[in-house]
Order: C-alpha cells, then structure tokens, then sequence
C-alpha cells in the first residue's frame, strides 16, 4: 500500500519562493539585451557625475571621509531602496498568470523581488567598490558589522515600501505613477550627495524625517572612523519604520489578498 507524502506549508512555500527567484533573476539579467549592464551602469554614473560636480567644479573635499566611497554608499543605498520599492510595485502585475497556482500568492512575488534585488545589488556594489580599489582607493570599512546592519535595515524598508505600494499600485494604478514621481525628490532629501550635519539647522530637521537618511549616515559612520555625521542619526528609527511598513504591507496584503489575485 503506497503512501501518500504530505509536504509542509514551509517547504511549499519554499519551492515556491525558489522558483520564483530563478524566474525573476532571468527575467531580470535576460529581459533586454545586455540588462546586467544597465544594472551596473545606472549607480556607476550617477557615482561619477556626483563625484565631478563635488570634487572638480565644487572643490568639495572631505577631512575625515573619502569623497569618492561617501558618494558610492550614499548612492547604493538609495537605489537598493528605490528599486525595491517600484520593483515591489509592480511585482503583482507582472507575475497575474501565475497566481492561477494556489500555491503562489501575490505577497510571495514582492518577497522574491526584494531578495533579487538584494542579491543583484550586494554584486554590483562589490563590483564598484573593487573598481575603487583598483584606483588605489582606500575601500575598506572601519565598522563592517555596522555597514551590515544598516544596509540590512535600508533593504527591509524598502521592502515594507514594496509591500504597501504593491496593493496601492494594483487596485490604484493612478497612485502608483505619483509614487515614482515622488522618488526623484525623495533623491534630493535623502542625503546621497551631502553629509546631513553640513545643512542648515531647518533643512536639518526636515531631512531627517526621511528614514533612508538615517541608514545612509549610518552606513558612513561604519564606513570610515573619523567621520563626524548628524549626532541625531537614529537606526533605531529606521528598524521601526522598516518594522511598520512591513507590518502594514503584509496587513494590507492579507486584507486585500483576493482583490489582488483576481485583477
């Protein structure tokens, strides 16, 4: 008499996320011709024309951090950010087909995506940084752990952003294009180009609302030891806004779950 195995939810959900993982990074390498260029290339020129228009026209000059890392983490940690979060977004609509699985479910394809973007991401900045190092920049850390824990927080932000914008951009395709507008601000506001400390106290405060802000400064101050950033920088802030929008993405996911399926 045969039996028959009974498989977990975890190792469904397992096979399910590793599918969707392979599927996603092929689509994400092969879906244009040459991808995996643009992926690097899109950091990698923002980084030099910041780094012209600091260090050449400016004459911008750092005593305690090396202008050309400051930009590159800076800039690494708002696009790790950014794409995860419109990425996240449209994470439900591209992957509709697949959801005629029950196995499959919409909050599965933003996790999937969010983890691919890590995964592409975590390459390309060693890629920069290795490019760095080959101009005999200094690249290493003085605080590996830190720099860690601060990308990790910047990654879960951005995937609590994935969570919500995911559902407001399926059931509200009108709100989904504001919030890619509302990225390029969002650039400005963030810290990617200037310490938060060399602002005025008003424009001070307004920043550092803004959570990315927080991981970006704290990425730095892992980064290089003599670096004197806002003494007002919290990691604390940015775990409980990245805690809240993913507890708040899921919610809405699971509210919404059969509104999103049937789109």
């Amino acid at each position: 008499m045969s039996r028959t195995s009974v498989r977990s939810d975890v190792s469904i959900a397992v096979s399910v996320w590793r599918a969707l993982f392979l599927r996603e990074a092929s689509a994400r390498l092969a879906g244009a011709r040459a991808a995996w260029i643009w992926i690097l290339l899109e950091p990698a020129a923002h980084i030099v024309f910041l780094m012209v228009v600091f260090g050449v026209i400016r004459h911008q000059v750092r005593q305690d951090a090396n202008i050309e890392v400051f930009i590159l983490v800076g800039v690494w940690g708002f696009f790790l950010v950014r794409n995860i979060a419109q990425r996240g977004m449209e994470a439900i609509n591209a992957n509709q087909a697949l959801f005629s699985y029950r196995q499959v479910q919409p909050v599965d394809t933003v996790l999937v995506r969010a983890t691919v973007e890590a995964f592409l991401y975590v390459i390309v900045g060693a890629v920069l940084l290795a490019a760095l190092a080959l101009l005999d920049i200094d690249v290493r850390p003085a605080d590996p752990l830190l720099v860690m824990w601060s990308a990790f927080l910047l990654w879960a932000f951005g995937l609590g952003l994935g969570l919500m914008f995911s559902v407001i951009g399926t059931l509200l395709p009108g709100l989904g294009k504001l919030i890619r507008i509302v990225f390029t601000p969002l650039y400005f506001l963030s810290a990617v180009m200037y310490s938060v400390s060399s602002m005025p106290r008003a424009m001070r405060e307004v920043v550092l609302v803004n959570p990315i802000t927080h991981g970006l400064e704290a990425m730095r101050s892992g980064w290089f030891a003599a670096y004197h950033g806002e003494a007002h920088i919290s990691l604390g802030y940015l775990g409980f806004c990245a805690l809240a929008t993913v507890f708040l993405g899921l919610a809405m996911h699971m509210r919404y779950a059969t509104r999103l399926t049937a789109q």
